[in-house]
């Protein structure tokens, strides 16, 4: 009887893996490219790069695009990679807003499809799955067609579960079960300040430790440690809106009270903007109006959210130590000077050694996280960096 060597077949095959990863992240870092340039690029034999290019091209991931110009000898063929081959939905399910987006497999060819959150987490299901169906019905034909789902949470998840959602009721629904039923595809269920600093890594910052500073209805912290995403035991790690800032305070959903999130998040904010002027209620748009008309109880709130901003970062800086810090706020949005205002704020002493930055992608961040993980997902790829999408708004509809 012949003995088959197993370990060295399997030592083959993750080799040939490695390799074919390589070639594919090559070719969409570098299109177009030649064959004879990725070998040079990567260090591997020309007979290697072949077999794979070959395979990449059977499975319409990559297609060749005409001829190098060149007058040197046989003009080398081009490859560029097939982003039409498939399409990534991403969701942001927000306390108000259900966000959808749609791109290909570079992220572009972007549509947007925004409709009112349901009170009620059994309708928010059925409403998330006729959304789904209704953008995969306009999809044009392609090789894969739809190849991933990735949904935001506004909550605590670990593990494609949802465990707490503090702002709508979807702390005791199986999400990702639900919509398997439907769409036999992977579905990607994320914590949305962690989709957001996914999304600053894949689009605009390749920096080892990143912290991203979600300022909406709650308060998140993304976390990227050696470019890989820190969740924590139970995806815990980043609820720096939980972390507790006046003993006996505020009473907070989660339970504790005094957190921070009941004093920096936009809606506590919003809320204390409202008892000082003696209204219901009052959007961000309305508050902007009132500041740019002078109002005082408005310039307070912007100190406000100043003083509990600089409390954040100094207790993110003695944490995690990030080489950058990026905030995500309408309020920063809004205001841009604001970041110059909180950098003035700190008193951190290495303050000077870490990048405070505003988040240029704002809203979309969310969305881009999701397409980020679909599409690494798809293809198997560790990491990702793209250009972020210029016509992210030009298809949107309601």
């Amino acid at each position: 009887m012949v003995r088959v060597n197993t370990m060295k077949i399997g030592s083959n095959e993750l080799i040939r893996d490695i390799n074919s990863k390589l070639i594919l992240d090559t070719i969409i870092k570098n299109q177009p490219i030649s064959r004879a340039s990725i070998s040079k690029e990567l260090g591997l034999t020309k007979a290697t790069v072949s077999t794979i290019v070959q395979e990449l091209i059977n499975q319409h991931l990559i297609i060749e695009i005409g001829c190098d110009d060149t007058s040197l000898g046989r003009k080398p063929i081009l490859l560029s990679f097939h982003k039409k081959a498939g399409y990534v939905i991403s969701l942001d399910i927000g306390v108000h807003i259900i966000s959808a987006l749609v791109t290909d497999l570079a992220a572009e060819d972007c549509i947007l499809k925004r409709i009112s959150t349901p009170r009620s987490g059994s309708t928010i299901v059925t409403t998330i799955g006729n959304m789904i169906s209704s953008i995969q019905d306009t999809l044009p034909p392609s090789p894969y067609g739809l190849v991933s789902i990735a949904i935001g949470i506004h909550g605590i998840t670990s593990d494609n579960r949802i465990h707490f959602t503090p702002y709508y009721d979807l702390s005791d629904q199986d999400l990702c079960y639900e919509l398997e039923k439907c769409f036999p595809i992977p579905i990607h269920l994320e914590n949305e300040a962690n989709l957001s600093v996914i999304a600053e890594h894949t689009f605009l910052y390749d920096a080892p430790n990143i912290a991203n500073l979600n300022i909406h209805s709650g308060i998140g912290v993304g976390i990227l440690m050696n470019h890989q995403l820190y969740t924590g035991d139970t995806g815990l790690a980043g609820e720096f809106g939980h972390m507790i800032i006046a003993l006996d305070g505020r009473p907070c959903p989660c339970g504790n009270r005094g957190c921070l999130e009941q004093y920096l998040s936009e809606q506590a904010l919003m809320n204390d903007f409202a008892k000082q002027k003696n209204l219901p209620s009052c959007t961000f748009h309305e508050f902007v109006q009132y500041y740019q008309k002078g109002d005082d109880d408005a310039t307070a709130i912007l100190s406000q959210f100043v003083k509990y901003i600089v409390i954040c970062i100094n207790n993110i800086l003695n944490t995690l130590n990030p080489s950058i810090i990026i905030i995500n706020s309408h309020f920063t949005m809004q205001f841009p000077w604001l970041v110059e205002e909180i950098k003035q704020g700190l008193v951190h002493k290495l303050t000077n050694q870490i990048q405070i930055v505003n988040s240029t992608l704002n809203d979309t961040s969310i969305l881009l996280g999701g397409i980020s993980v679909g599409i690494k997902d798809f293809l198997n790829l560790e990491s990702l960096h793209l250009l972020p999408p210029s016509n992210i708004f030009s298809g949107y509809t309601n």
